[in-house]
């Protein structure tokens, strides 16, 4: 048996886990502003990512709007954020 780090343990154990979907929903909430902006971020009701799909609430349509069409833009920057392919697709709520 090959030897592990405690933080390479941590995060094998994580990624097999139920809590991964948890995890990463915490982590987004933590950069959501740094990505989007004050402004985005105040008004984007709920965050969450569920598999490898961002879900995104919000209530104010131009901002859905202007969501949808940046949807590529903000894959690429959630993935950057997070250091790995984490977010395939986004649904707006």
């Amino acid at each position: 048996m090959g030897e592990y780090s405690m933080g390479d343990a941590m995060r094998n154990y994580l990624e097999k886990s139920r809590l991964k979907n948890g995890l990463r929903t915490a982590q987004i909430d933590d950069i959501w502003e740094k990505i989007m902006g004050k402004t985005i971020a105040k008004y984007t009701d709920k965050i969450e990512i569920i598999q490898t799909t961002l879900f995104i609430s919000t209530t104010v349509a131009p901002l859905k709007q202007e969501i949808q069409f940046r949807k590529k833009q903000i894959i690429e920057r959630v993935n950057e954020e997070m250091q790995g392919k984490v977010v395939e697709n986004i649904v707006i709520r």
